[in-house]
């Protein structure tokens, strides 16, 4: 009865860390999703330059976007295996081979972008495996 109960704080001190760029997680500290453009100023100079019609480029971005989310779908897809370490093309040509029937739209897209890396790349290549 008579031994005094102890909190873990008396052995171990308290530290308090500061808060680097802000108060905790929120979505500037995201990573930025490669290959999103914002709509900056830069935009409307290149357009203008181009001779195209507003409506054009709104058109490019669409299908570049609808591009973006089929691949998006592909790679959250775990049916045809895993997308780390590996392109997207060569993650849809191990499915094919594996005969799990990728989408042929995915390849199509991925032919369509050959030297892009927003398109041949998965989601995660930027972060370390």
């Amino acid at each position: 009865m008579g031994r005094k109960r102890r909190l873990i704080t008396d052995s171990f001190p308290r530290v308090k860390r500061r808060r680097k760029g802000g108060p905790g997680p929120g979505k500037g500290d995201r990573a930025p999703e490669p290959g999103l453009r914002g709509g900056g100023e830069g935009q409307d100079a290149a357009q203008g330059s181009r001779g195209e019609e507003p409506g054009d480029e709104a058109g490019v971005v669409l299908e570049e976007k609808s591009h973006l989310e089929i691949l998006r779908q592909f790679d959250l897809d775990l049916q045809f295996g895993p997308c780390t370490g590996i392109t997207r093309l060569q993650r849809w040509e191990r499915a094919e081979h594996l005969g799990l029937d990728p989408p042929q739209e995915v390849l199509k897209v991925l032919w369509a972008h050959p030297e892009d890396a927003q398109y041949q790349c998965s989601l995660w290549y930027l972060y370390p495996i």
